[in-house]
């Protein structure tokens, strides 16, 4: 009996392996297909994608078995993680915090996308085991597995396991936004605290965010409370209507992003202190003058050169003019895209009405045959401190974290050096980039990873696993290939 009992779970195991296993592509050509083929081939390639689904779930859960928190610094240390900045409990608790920045760079994401796969494999892994194992089989697709995650991943595995036995028979014959709604509903009939506790998470989650749609527009997005937000909409919603109906000719879209953008603007007419707006604008001198279409950059977000000229009329900064209450920085670029100096307009003038000191006149004016730089990064400095004008050039060259895929804007970045300074690393701006405070933590305190920067400011980022990526400063275009020079042909004789 006990033979049997073992060889069945022996069974059993070489059954899951199999279906576990990729199926095979048609290796007919595609005209050669009709309808049905093609048909069955989509539904294969489906249930392939949802095995590599689960297959990438188990490699992540074993690097973050490879990764415990030992090597951290302790709360309370320097470099220790901080509650004061994100009051949110560690993402997974006895695991590195740098453990989704090295998911992040094996496959090329950002974090926050890395995270977010990292939760779902933990939440597959421990609260739906079944739905777990019909992912390694192909029997429910990636997109309804991780419905089924986002909406159980904060209760309790017995609750989500009581849920996930009475939607996962139907799971696939519900579209995804039906299948949500249906997990919520069953978890609220169950325990209508772990709602409540899935809504007090999410809270403290909370953020503002803003990312580039396309075509020189952005979206900003609040996470609040749903009263909050049917509130918030309402009061834009009256405004706008009331503006539509005093004869804006606007489409009432378009009108409820302008108040939008005027309530917050705008917060004194609203009683609270008025606030500067700080705006880095990133151009190309001939998209400005309008030879050509090189477009640019305003905080970050792409605009096309007709965007950023109406844009510097707006400001009063046409013709390279300071605009009132502001400042202007000019940026000098090689034909390759490297910054060579970043400058005010005043330093500009200066630099072009002083020339070359070791080749002027005693007018002061240059020979014409001089081809002396006055123009290069701002020189290194012994302090540990960058220069205000090394700040100026390295905020102007990077212009967001540098680390891969992150992208944060300056605004929220520090300079740091790529050689620490503690250990020999000049103050200069070939050693210092552009690095978020989650990423400079992460160069300066997470072990195994290792930092290079290239004299144009080109970074070479590896990982404790061994896996580089590289990042360039916006607008450096990567080095030609070396040209192909074939073998000289073997005589004929």
């Amino acid at each position: 009996m006990q033979r049997m009992q073992a060889s069945s779970r022996f069974e059993s195991l070489v059954s899951d392996w199999l279906r576990g296993r990729p199926e095979p592509e048609l290796q007919r050509p595609l005209t050669s297909l009709g309808d049905g083929e093609v048909t069955a081939e989509l539904a294969r390639i489906e249930r392939n994608r949802a095995r590599d689904a689960a297959r990438e779930a188990d490699l992540i859960l074993r690097l973050a078995e490879l990764r415990p928190d030992t090597d951290d610094p302790p709360p309370g240390s320097r470099g220790g993680r901080s509650r004061t900045w994100r009051r949110t409990d560690p993402e997974f608790p006895g695991v590195s915090e740098f453990f989704p920045d090295e998911v992040a760079l094996a496959l090329n994401l950002g974090r926050g996308t890395a995270a977010f796969r990292a939760r779902r494999a933990y939440t597959w892994r421990d609260n739906l085991p079944a739905t777990f194992a019909a992912l390694h089989c192909g029997e429910i697709d990636e997109r309804r597995a991780g419905v089924l995650a986002d909406a159980l991943q904060h209760t309790t595995p017995d609750l989500a396991r009581a849920v996930e036995a009475g939607l996962l028979p139907e799971a696939g014959d519900l579209s995804p936004a039906r299948l949500r709604a249906r997990a919520l509903e069953l978890l609220a009939e169950l325990d209508a605290t772990a709602m409540d506790e899935r809504r007090r998470q999410a809270q403290r989650a909370a953020d503002v965010r803003a990312y580039g749609t396309g075509d020189g527009m952005a979206s900003l997005t609040t996470d609040m409370t749903a009263d909050e937000a049917a509130a918030c909409y309402d009061v834009i919603d009256q405004l706008a209507t009331m503006a539509k109906a005093d004869g804006d000719p606007r489409p009432i879209g378009e009108i409820r992003s302008s108040i939008h953008s005027m309530l917050i603007l705008r917060p004194a007419d609203s009683g609270l202190p008025g606030v500067t707006v700080d705006l880095s604008v990133t151009a190309a001198l001939d998209g400005l003058e309008g030879s050509s279409a090189r477009g640019g950059e305003v905080n970050g977000f792409p605009v096309t050169a007709a965007h950023l000229r109406e844009l510097l009329r707006r400001l009063g900064a046409l013709g390279l003019t300071t605009p009132e209450g502001g400042s202007l920085t000019v940026a000098i670029t090689d034909q390759n895209g490297q910054l060579l100096a970043a400058l005010s307009a005043a330093e500009l003038d200066r630099r072009a009405t002083r020339g070359c000191p070791e080749h002027s006149d005693a007018d002061g004016q240059t020979g014409a045959d001089c081809r002396c730089p006055v123009l290069d990064a701002p020189p290194a400095t012994d302090a540990y401190e960058p220069t205000a004008a090394q700040r100026r050039f390295v905020k102007t060259r990077d212009r967001r974290c540098r680390f891969p895929n992150c992208g944060q804007r300056v605004g929220w970045a520090d300079l740091d050096h790529v050689v620490e300074h503690a250990r020999g690393g000049a103050t200069a701006c070939s050693n210092l980039c552009c690095a978020c405070r989650s990423h400079h933590r992460l160069k300066t305190f997470a072990r195994g990873w290792v930092f290079r920067m290239d004299a144009d400011g080109t970074l070479h980022v590896t990982s404790p696993s061994g896996i580089t990526r590289t990042t360039r400063p916006p607008g450096l275009r990567p080095p030609e290939p070396p040209p192909h020079i074939p073998a000289d042909d073997p005589p004929p004789f």
